[in-house]
């Protein structure tokens, strides 16, 4: 019985192809939605925690002024620190390593190539700090750093726009006045937390970006790498304590500066995902309410249509299960066709988005099924009342309808 109803329900909707079409509209779109969103979502996240371990989950970074969430300028500007603030800290037995950090935007040139970058200036320890390796050439020297001599290690993404395919370490490039010869390349990282390009970047000692860049002994941020053995609620306690001698901080005072937990960000950044998700998720879910109606009010249209049919059927011996069950499966039927095109169509609005946010591909199998089941769902509670309506009908009733 359930195949026959399935082989009318077939004919039925092969019979009215654009009928059909505008029917299931509503469920192809509300699921696609929630595909999509769900997918993207969750690749948002595997990023933000992608970036994290490769940052490394023991990192904290310190920066001047309290942490805001309310408009920029709202905790007051803080004095930056120091090189000598950066060495207090590096004494602290709970500080495996640190790294000083001072960033500029500028133009760097080779031949008559140029690229518009980020420069970061900081000592040999950034590497080690931020988990970056090199892919050819070599680190830095701390007697180069020291003296300010003008070498850098170029990112992937600055090799490529200025030397191609070309190996670079040894050329010479020139940001503003000074001539910088290359002497790393850095390994590949791909994209950050907040979807930018972390190869986009020329690093070089901090000494030489202060002092013939910057014009100035400011440091902006310092990247801690938390010792062995060691819990990040000690080494905190004990930098924070050094921070506040070194600035002067009474007791009655807040502190100036914010120090930040690299997981603390990654949980910051996926609470916000899975709201943001959740709340786009739920918008998208009515159109799967709207297409429950559209599938309703196209039902009771085709029951009318068919009353004779509906009638001949019971005066031959059909009984109102029977005219039931194939109105039901009509309407099921309809619901899993539009929520099959809408998985298909979330999919690749998924995947087209995670290509050009540079995000992880993340397709969770039970949302798809979720997302199925939620539209076979929608099928029989919004079928139902247009089929028991036909499975009432009176047959003599039906047979005089014209």
């Amino acid at each position: 019985m359930i195949a026959e109803a399935f082989r009318l329900a077939a004919r039925s909707i092969i019979r009215n192809k654009l009928r059909s079409f505008l029917t299931i509209l509503g469920i192809v779109i509300g699921v696609a939605a929630v595909i999509a969103m769900v997918t993207v979502g969750q690749g948002s996240s595997q990023q933000v925690s992608a970036s994290v371990e490769a940052m490394g989950s023991d990192v904290l970074v310190l920066r001047p002024g309290r942490r805001e969430f309310g408009p920029p300028g709202a905790g007051g500007r803080a004095r930056p620190f120091t090189l000598r603030d950066a060495e207090a800290l590096a004494l602290l037995p709970e500080v495996g390593a640190l790294a000083p950090i001072v960033t500029s935007s500028q133009t760097v040139i080779a031949g008559n190539a140029n690229a518009a970058t980020q420069i970061t200036g900081s000592t040999p320890d950034w590497l080690g700090v931020t988990n970056w390796s090199l892919a050819a050439g070599r680190n830095f020297t701390p007697a180069e750093d020291n003296a300010g001599l003008a070498v850098c290690l170029l990112g992937q993404t600055v090799r490529q726009t200025l030397f191609g395919d070309a190996d670079p370490v040894g050329q010479t490039v020139r940001i503003k006045s000074i001539a910088c010869q290359v002497v790393g390349l850095l390994a590949p990282k791909g994209a950050g937390s907040f979807g930018q390009d972390q190869d986009d970047v020329v690093a070089m000692p901090i000494r030489l970006l202060q002092r013939r860049l910057a014009g100035d002994t400011d440091v902006s941020t310092i990247q801690i790498k938390v010792a062995g053995g060691v819990s990040v609620q000690e080494a905190s306690s004990a930098i924070q304590q050094v921070m506040r001698e070194r600035r002067r901080l009474s007791i009655d005072k807040d502190d100036d500066f914010s120090l930040t937990d690299m997981k603390e960000i990654a949980t910051m950044l996926n609470s916000v995902n899975s709201v943001l998700s959740g709340l786009l998720s739920s918008v998208a879910a009515v159109s799967l309410l709207v297409g429950g109606i559209g599938i309703m009010n196209i039902m009771l249209v085709s029951v009318t249509e068919r009353t004779r049919e509906i009638g001949i059927r019971l005066a031959v011996g059909a009984s109102a299960r029977q005219v039931l069950t194939q109105f039901l499966v009509e309407s099921v039927a309809l619901s899993l066709l539009g929520g099959i095109i809408g998985i298909l169509v979330g999919l690749a609005m998924a995947g087209v988005a995670s290509r050009f946010m540079a995000i992880p591909f993340v397709a969770d199998p039970m949302v798809i099924l979720g997302a199925f089941g939620f539209s076979a769902l929608v099928g029989v509670i919004f079928g139902y009342f247009p089929a028991r309506r036909a499975a009432r009908m009176d047959p003599i009733e039906a047979l005089r309808h014209q």
